[in-house]
C-alpha cells in the first residue's frame, strides 16, 4: 500500500493520514491522491464522521443503502487491502451499517469475502433468507467449511488415532503387539544384575484402536448469537470425527430446545443449516439428552461447548454433570471453540464446574485435537495458562 515515496517524513505523514482520516484537527497538512484517495474514501465509507441521525438508522457517510453501492464498497475494499483486513472490515460493516439484510441478496453474497464471521451471520439469516438466495449462502458456506477442513481434518485425525492406539494398551499382548519401552519401564524393579536382564513379569501391548477400542464422542454445542464461530468450527471437526471408525460421534445442538444432528455430520454444510442462532439457553436439558444416549460411559468424551449463561436449572446442571464424572465419562467444558479467545461467560458457572474437576476454557481450533487426545487417554487436559 505504499505510493513509492522515498521520503520516510512524508510515507508517515501519508500513513498517519489514512489513519485519522482527514478531519480538519489531524494535524497532518496532507493531501491524498489516486489510489490513497480511493483507499481513504473505502474507510470513510466504513470509519467516517457521523452523518446526521436517522429514523431507526446510525450509518457512516459515504455508503448508502442500496445493494450496488455496498456491492462497489465490498469490491474496493478486496482492491485495496489484504483479505485478513477485508475480512475484519467486512464484519465492521455488517454491524455498523446494517448490512445483513442486504447479504441476503444473490449478487452480494457472490461480492464478499467468505470467513467464518460471515458464515455465523448468514446461519443467523437462514430462516429469513429467500429461496432465490439460499444456494447462493450454501456455496460460500460451503468454501469456508472445506477451507477448515483442509487446514484441520489431517492433524485432527493422526493426533486421535495416536491416542486411541495409547488408549488400547493392553496387558496380555501377543507377541508382536508387545510395547517393550513401556513394558521395560515398568519391570525395572525386576532387574536381574548378575544376569544383566530385565524379567518381565507384566507385559504391556498396543491394542489396534479400530478393532479392539471404540470411543464416543458427544459434542454438545451451544447455538446461541454469540457462539457462532464455536458452532462452525465445531461442526467441521464434527464431521472428521464421524469419519473416524474408531469413534462413534454424536452432535447435539441447543438454546431453549435441543437437536440432535447426528445423522447429518457426513456434510457440515447441512449441520451448520440444521443449526439456529440466537435465541435462549438450557444447558441442562441438553445435557439431559446426552446422558441419555450414553451406554459405555468409560468409553465416552462428552464436550461441552458454552459460554455456561444457564436458563435452565442451574444446580440440576452441575449434579448432572457430576453425575456423568462419576460413571466414567470424561467431561470437557470449552467456552469456545474459535481463534478469537474467551467470549463473555458465566463465570460463576465456570468456577463451580472447575470445582467439580472440569476447568472451563477457551480453545482455539488448532488446539482443539490435542484436548480430545487428553481426554481420550484420560490424562489432564492442556489447559491455556490465564492471562
Amino acid at each position: 500500500m505504499t505510493t513509492g515515496t522515498t521520503d520516510p517524513a512524508r510515507e508517515r505523514l501519508r500513513r498517519w493520514r489514512l489513519v485519522l482520516g482527514g478531519d480538519a484537527a489531524d494535524g497532518t497538512g496532507h493531501a491524498l491522491s489516486g489510489r490513497d484517495a480511493a483507499m481513504d474514501g473505502a474507510l470513510a465509507a466504513l470509519y467516517g464522521k457521523r452523518d446526521g441521525p436517522r429514523p431507526g438508522r446510525d450509518r457512516s457517510a459515504g455508503l448508502g443503502a442500496s445493494a450496488p453501492s455496498v456491492a462497489r464498497w465490498l469490491g474496493d475494499i478486496r482492491t485495496y487491502f489484504p483479505s485478513p483486513v477485508v475480512q475484519v472490515m467486512q464484519h465492521d460493516a455488517i454491524d455498523r451499517l446494517g448490512l445483513a439484510t442486504l447479504l441476503m441478496e444473490p449478487e452480494m453474497l457472490e461480492a464478499v469475502e467468505a470467513d467464518v464471521h460471515l458464515v455465523g451471520t448468514l446461519l443467523s439469516l437462514n430462516e429469513a433468507m429467500p429461496e432465490t438466495t439460499k444456494q447462493t449462502a450454501r456455496a460460500v458456506v460451503r468454501k469456508v467449511v472445506e477451507d477448515l477442513e483442509k487446514r484441520l481434518a489431517t492433524r485432527t485425525r493422526a493426533t486421535l488415532t495416536g491416542a486411541l492406539d495409547r488408549s488400547a494398551r493392553v496387558s496380555r499382548p501377543r507377541h508382536h503387539d508387545i510395547d517393550w519401552n513401556r513394558t521395560i519401564a515398568a519391570n525395572l524393579k525386576h532387574y536381574l544384575p548378575q544376569y544383566r536382564t530385565v524379567v518381565p513379569e507384566r507385559l504391556i501391548g498396543y491394542g489396534h484402536a479400530a478393532q479392539s477400542v471404540k470411543k464416543e464422542v458427544v459434542l454438545c454445542i451451544d447455538q446461541s448469537g454469540s457462539m457462532a464461530a464455536s458452532v462452525v468450527h465445531a461442526s467441521v471437526f464434527g464431521a472428521v470425527l464421524a469419519s473416524m471408525r474408531s469413534i462413534s460421534t454424536r452432535l447435539v445442538v441447543f438454546d431453549t430446545a435441543v437437536v440432535d444432528l447426528t445423522d447429518r455430520l457426513d456434510d457440515p454444510v447441512d449441520v451448520l443449516f440444521g443449526t439456529r442462532l440466537g435465541g435462549g439457553t438450557d444447558i441442562n436439558r441438553a445435557l439431559a439428552h446426552c446422558q441419555s444416549r450414553i451406554t459405555r460411559p468409560a468409553e465416552t468424551v462428552v464436550v461441552l461447548i458454552s459460554d455456561l449463561y444457564e436458563g435452565g436449572i442451574r444446580d440440576e446442571m452441575l449434579r448432572r454433570v457430576a453425575a456423568m464424572k462419576a460413571s466414567g465419562v470424561q467431561f470437557v467444558t470449552l467456552l469456545a471453540l474459535s481463534d478469537e479467545g474467551a467470549p463473555a461467560y458465566d463465570r460463576e458457572h465456570a468456577a463451580a464446574l472447575a470445582a467439580l474437576g472440569t476447568p472451563a476454557f477457551a480453545c482455539t481450533p488448532d488446539l482443539f485435537p490435542e484436548v480430545m487426545a487428553a481426554a481420550i487417554e484420560k490424562r489432564p487436559l492442556p489447559v491455556p495458562d490465564a492471562r
